[in-house]
């Protein structure tokens, strides 16, 4: 590994210079790491030289837009940050435990309730940690043909590539394709992971700024296969050390013959149309009016396979399971609005239809009931949207409500932000939410005899109140308290029975505060991530840990002459305190409540050397390194452990043309 990470390092360095857009002669010496990309700002490393990509374009003129057409730019540094989302998931995971492979379900150990979606989602929950949904989408703005390919070793004859390619045909036409490919063969029993996601995306503008259209079409297919943890021996053997299972292969499992896929594909299409637009350049008052239209349709199919049946999950109609569920939902949303900054900001007010049909191949009659073999509906729902800003406060508003139909359910946000120049950012936040629970908290059916239910749950109700102080130079603090009457889960009864679904009878009540700071020293950082968490209510159905923690001691500077080469290397520790961890359940990918074992409480220690070329950033990532020198209690689910020490080596690599 050593002597690969030596060869790819003095390969990119060879070829650095091949790979970038030929900047004008007076800027050759400066470098993309030295920009704040994320920030919108210049690095005060930089001298505030502005850095041209070529004679034509700068840095800021390729640019992602979000969903919410927020824009960032291209971001070729090397910061600690960009070391905490190099995963799979390409996000910082520090709320995550992920379980051995790499492409497996995490453990969620913090919440956020800040979805303000009217309308519950298929369930198997445990399967879209890597699903790309609308809001995971970027739109690109680009004046030359721009690349980005990322690449991460797997665990076992596997590895994650990640590709996106992005060009435009005309100031007013973008577009890119990206696809991701994750294969891992793994450490345990039959836990080989193979992910696909592809995404085309469309970003186009009229030259008179009338007509915007931010489209993109995804198909993905994700497939696990599932082992059902490690029996009780072979756990025994593991939390023993026991030298004849070093290898974790040898280790029994509670089956090998079982995998869950899931396969989606999306069309998408977000446009509006301005039907009047005026342009006071004297007072500089832009105003117009304007029509939208937004439109999802997405097909998903979920499928559990196992070729014999197990008693794990207790008794079946047949000796071979094959479940499967097809769910499709048609969104359509109107929405007309007007647009002053100036003068009240932007105000919108939208009608939506929502269609969807959760559908399995029949009934099932059982002693108890007769089970339906599909859930379908419409509803009809009104609402309006307000922001603007005030000097330096920012005030953004949303509601809306199911008027009509086969759902009920509302969500109102309120959100406000004070900004003190570059010195801080305080933000405050408000909202409260029913919908119904997911699908298959309702419905759900299989060949296993105990997974067959149809319930009338009531609505979720969620209320937040959160707090939020960015300054950059000081600290990062936030804190929210959440409220959930009728919290739905799934339970494992004390019988030993089956996970079921349940609604709480009593209400749960959630507090999350996070605190971020790094202290710089020299050429040494210590960034530092602390979030504690308290249930005061409900604390027998909503389970977390008491407290999460991640500290990270890093050296960076530049080697060679000329600075050619940029280095990061350090140490990062993880903990969180031991609680009574959900349990992973495959055949419906769902955690579920547990009270037999509390797990957590072991320190997990990474080391890393990160390097910059220009625009390549290389990661060379000694994982978990601590695993021999303790006990082996290190699971990311009961049954389920953490993955032992392992090297991982990847790269990110921007190409301007």
């Amino acid at each position: 590994m050593l002597k690969n990470f030596t060869f790819l390092l003095i390969l990119c360095l060879s070829l650095s210079a091949k790979a970038q857009i030929n900047r004008s002669q007076s800027q050759t010496n400066i470098d993309n790491r030295f920009l704040d990309i994320e920030n919108d700002t210049i690095n005060p490393n930089s001298n505030e030289i502005e850095v041209q990509l070529s004679g034509k374009t700068h840095y800021t003129d390729y640019k992602k837009i979000s969903i919410n057409n927020d824009s960032t730019f291209v971001d070729t540094t090397l910061t600690i940050q960009k070391y905490y989302k190099f995963n799979a998931l390409r996000k910082d995971n520090l709320e995550l435990q992920q379980l051995a492979n790499q492409g497996q379900t995490f453990n969620t150990l913090a919440y956020s309730f800040d979805n303000n979606t009217l309308y519950p989602k298929i369930g198997a929950r445990a399967k879209h940690f890597n699903y790309f949904e609308p809001e995971d989408i970027d739109y690109y703005y680009v004046p030359t043909p721009t690349t980005e390919l990322m690449y991460r070793t797997g665990l076992e004859q596997g590895q994650v590539l990640d590709g996106i390619f992005t060009f435009n045909t005309s100031p007013q036409f973008n577009a890119s394709v990206a696809f991701r490919g994750l294969r891992s063969l793994g450490k345990y029993r039959n836990t080989l992971t193979d992910y696909g996601n592809m995404r085309v995306t469309l970003n186009y503008l009229t030259k008179n700024k009338r007509y915007s259209n931010h489209s993109h079409i995804a198909a993905q297919d994700l497939i696990n296969n599932e082992n059902g943890g490690l029996t009780d021996e072979s756990i025994v053997a593991f939390v023993n050390n026991d030298p004849n299972f070093k290898d974790r292969n040898r280790m029994v499992t509670n089956f090998t013959d079982a995998n869950n896929v899931l396969r989606g594909n999306r069309y998408f299409i977000d446009h509006y149309y301005k039907l009047w637009q005026k342009n006071d350049t004297i007072k500089n008052r832009p105003f117009d009016v304007r029509i939208g239209h937004n439109f999802n349709y997405e097909v998903k199919n979920y499928q559990y396979n196992q070729d014999a049946a197990n008693t794990i999950f207790g008794s079946a109609f047949t000796t071979k399971i094959d479940d499967k569920l097809k769910y499709n939902k048609l969104f359509n949303e109107v929405y007309l609005g007007a647009n002053a900054p100036d003068i009240f900001g932007e105000v919108r007010f939208k009608v939506s239809h929502f269609k969807y049909n959760y559908a399995y191949k029949s009934i099932v009659i059982t002693n108890d009931q007769i089970i339906n073999s599909n859930l379908n509906g419409n509803t009809l729902s009104v609402g309006g949207e307000w922001k603007t800003n005030f000097k330096k406060f920012n005030v953004k508003a949303d509601a809306s409500s199911i008027v009509s139909g086969d759902l009920t359910g509302y969500h109102i946000s309120g959100a406000a932000s004070y900004v003190k120049d570059s010195i801080f950012e305080v933000r405050a936040m408000a909202y409260s939410n029913s919908k119904s629970p997911n699908f298959n908290f309702i419905l759900n059916q299989s060949d296993y005899k105990s997974y067959n239910w149809q319930n009338n749950f009531s609505n979720e109700k969620t209320t937040t109140l959160g707090i939020e102080l960015d300054a950059k130079k000081w600290i990062y603090a936030s804190a929210q308290i959440t409220n959930i009457t009728n919290y739905t889960y799934f339970d494992a009864p004390e019988d030993g029975g089956q996970t079921k679904p349940a609604q709480a009878s009593q209400s749960v009540n959630y507090l999350k505060v996070k605190l971020s700071k790094e202290i710089k020293f020299g050429k040494f950082a210590l960034d530092n991530q602390f979030i504690y968490q308290n249930v005061s209510s409900g604390s027998d159905v909503f389970r977390v840990p008491d407290f999460i923690t991640r500290n990270t001691l890093y050296y960076s500077n530049y080697l060679f002459k000329g600075k050619p080469l940029f280095l990061q290397t350090g140490v990062t520790f993880k903990y969180f305190s031991k609680y009574y961890m959900n349990s992973y359940n495959p055949l419906i990918s769902e955690f579920y409540l547990q009270n037999e074992q509390e797990f957590g409480g072991y320190p997990l220690f990474d080391f890393f050397v990160n390097a910059q070329i220009r625009t390549i950033r290389l990661y060379l990532n000694f994982e978990h390194f601590n695993a021999d020198f303790g006990k082996h209690d290190y699971f990311a689910a009961p049954a389920n452990p953490y993955r032992d020490f392992t090297i991982r080596f990847g790269l990110v690599w921007n190409f301007f043309i």
